[in-house]
């Protein structure tokens, strides 16, 4: 059991721990100001953005145009639980863009695997040498028992845990876990062909994204279509938690013993199963966290804000940074799940955000797509 938790619980919880640190001609617009790209240390003078909708690019099925323009990324200030990397909140000038209107489903990923025969990293045999990259120097490999392939699930706890730190009381490395079976052996995507697919690492994402044309938004992309027009907002349908169990799927009651499933669900749930934001898109807070192309770097926000500038089109970090993970490379994920509770995880949040390994498939985290003008006129 040790080893499970070192080799396969390892690779996640740490970046969790940050759930509990406290608690762009078409129409375009011209955006006077000295700004700083993402990609060049040149400053500009003027930087042209897409903001509408070209009308001879017809928006692809099941996508939404996303406005371009400038934001607010980052925490708002009557956020009392906004996280220290979510922090400070700074201005972001972005291009317009085509978002899926919901995550991306087990039917769309089944068909992704039938057209090309992928087979996901979960469902790989695991190769030591390469793993031991990822932990501290000397640790000993498991036996291969427990080398099998597999992916982390979750399980509810029989008794109250007064320890939230300790994420290896939910998580367990179940070997057999994988998109197919989410929760493990003798579990089944049957029936559910319209819930979001999970049990995807980053490579996977990727590897869809290219088979359908597409790819993964960045952090600041995604926030700015959580946001939709609530620039100021806690959560996209405003500042009242009350009605959290109306607009999301969360863990509502005692974390992780019991949930009341106030919302209609105790995990998963259908797309589309609560109301959409302002831009039309679903599952922008809880169900299912969702991978972004960003590196996480704790220190990333800070390192923006020190520039005193507008960042154009940010590509995130440039580098992963995580004194809690410092072996691995993770990628931010954006959105909450099923599993955030307001007592341990309220990432429902818009400007909410966590990291995951990118070798790492969970049962709580998929993904969706975006599209620039550019890729859907190809």
């Amino acid at each position: 059991m040790q080893y499970i938790k070192l080799i396969g619980v390892f690779l996640v919880l740490a970046s969790i721990i940050q759930c509990k640190e406290n608690n762009k001609n078409a129409v375009s617009k011209e955006v006077e100001n000295s700004v700083i790209t993402n990609d060049s240390p040149s400053i500009e003078e003027k930087v042209e953005l897409l903001i509408e909708q070209p009308k001879e690019v017809k928006t692809p099925k099941g996508m939404v145009w996303i406005p371009g323009g400038e934001f607010t990324q980052g925490a708002v200030p009557q956020d009392e639980i906004a996280m220290h990397h979510e922090k400070p909140a700074h201005k972001v000038r972005l291009d317009g863009f085509f978002m899926d209107i919901t995550e991306v489903t087990n039917a769309q990923f089944a068909k992704f695997v039938k057209e090309t025969g992928y087979v996901t990293v979960a469902e790989r045999a695991i190769d030591w040498e390469e793993m031991k990259k990822q932990v501290p120097e000397g640790t000993p490999k498991p036996h291969d028992s427990i080398l099998q392939p597999g992916a982390l699930t979750f399980k509810k706890t029989k008794t109250s845990v007064p320890n939230l730190y300790d994420f290896s009381q939910w998580w367990h490395w179940t070997i057999g876990a994988n998109w197919k079976h989410p929760n493990g052996p003798g579990s089944s995507i049957k029936g559910k062909e319209n819930y979001p697919v999970v049990q995807v690492a980053y490579e996977d994402a990727l590897a869809y994204c290219e088979w359908a044309g597409r790819r993964l938004p960045t952090e600041a992309e995604w926030e700015r279509a959580a946001r939709g027009k609530k620039e100021g907002s806690i959560y996209f349908w405003g500042d009242n938690d009350t009605v959290l169990s109306q607009m999301a799927n969360t863990w509502e009651g005692e974390f992780p013993v019991t949930n009341t499933m106030a919302d209609g669900f105790e995990t998963r749930a259908q797309v589309k199963s609560y109301p959409p934001n302002d831009f039309g898109l679903y599952d922008m807070a809880g169900n299912v966290w969702e991978w972004t192309s960003d590196w996480y770097n704790t220190n990333y926000y800070k390192e923006v804000a020190a520039k005193n500038t507008i960042e154009v089109n940010p590509t995130g970090a440039k580098t992963p940074y995580n004194p809690n993970m410092p072996y691995a490379k993770e990628k931010v994920m954006k959105g909450g799940s099923f599993l955030c509770n307001a007592s341990y995880c309220a990432s429902y949040r818009i400007s909410s955000r966590m990291a995951s390994s990118i070798d790492s498939s969970l049962e709580h985290l998929g993904f969706r797509t975006v599209a620039t003008v550019e890729m859907v006129e190809e």
